[in-house]
């Protein structure tokens, strides 16, 4: 089989696109390139999905924490405490059993126990309580001279908050919310070790990076294919957000303006 015919028939396989059997035999490099790439579907979906709706959650969450009302303050406390106080891998687990009992009580439930949806949801609040503090952190940072000058110009309220607050927050949050998603993509990675299923082996990128390890009891070509696809998904993070830093920075003076610095996070 050529490296083409690979891909057209693997290409897509991890969406249920093309073949439904896993190549067997003898397995060529292609083959490791295509599945796993094929898998990183699935870990672009999720990443994508939590960060773009934990976006707003965080920034909910952060307004709560930096509200003077107890009601509002606390649930965003407690929110943040108990999603960055516990390991990811943990919230998979009690997820899963949590939306596995609900099923049991109503088949509405059923989705929830699918990865497409179960880990869904758990990436999302988890990215939400990370992006939160960081937003909070940002919102305590805002010059009180900005809100001062919008007060004098008769800003109040939400209008202050959309045109001055907000753009503000975003720009001095910028940076650390970069290496917070470039986290959340790496993460993606544990939905293999969660318990949420692989349907008909749709699995992610790890799913069949572990496949071919197991099959050839070679780990030294699967894991550094993987790694490769990360690499260059980080390289595609680094730069869009690059891009979205200098255009909220892009009113400052060149000496002023904040550098985007990446930093591995080593744990979590």
């Amino acid at each position: 089989m050529s490296c083409l015919q690979t891909i057209q028939d693997y290409g897509l396989r991890a969406i249920g696109i093309g073949e439904r059997l896993l190549p067997k035999g003898e397995y060529t490099l292609c083959e490791h390139f295509t599945l796993i790439g094929s898998g990183m579907i699935w870990n672009i979906y999720f990443g994508l999905l939590a960060l773009a709706t934990g976006f707003f959650l965080a920034t909910a969450v952060a307004l709560g924490k930096a509200s003077p009302n107890r009601m509002l303050r606390k649930p965003a406390e407690w929110f943040v405490f108990l999603f960055r106080g516990s390991p990811l891998f943990i919230q998979f687990f009690f997820a899963y059993f949590l939306f596995l009992n609900l099923k049991n009580v109503h088949p509405v439930f059923d989705p929830f126990t699918a990865a497409w949806l179960g880990a869904l949801i758990v990436l999302f609040l988890n990215t939400a309580a990370y992006t939160g503090e960081i937003f909070f952190g940002a919102l305590r940072s805002v010059p009180k001279g900005d809100v001062e000058a919008a007060d004098a110009y008769g800003m109040s309220g939400w209008p202050r908050f959309r045109r001055i607050v907000w753009p503000t927050m975003l720009r001095l949050a910028w940076p650390a919310y970069t290496n917070e998603a470039i986290f959340l993509f790496h993460a993606t990675t544990l939905v293999y070790f969660s318990g949420f299923p692989a349907w008909r082996q749709k699995g992610d990128a790890l799913y069949y990076a572990n496949y071919f390890a197991d099959k050839t009891f070679n780990p030294f070509i699967p894991y550094p294919i993987l790694a490769f696809y990360f690499i260059l998904l980080t390289l595609v993070i680094v730069w869009v957000f690059g891009r979205v830093n200098k255009h909220l920075n892009r009113h400052l003076p060149a000496a002023q303006r904040t550098k985007m610095r990446f930093r591995l996070n080593l744990a979590r």
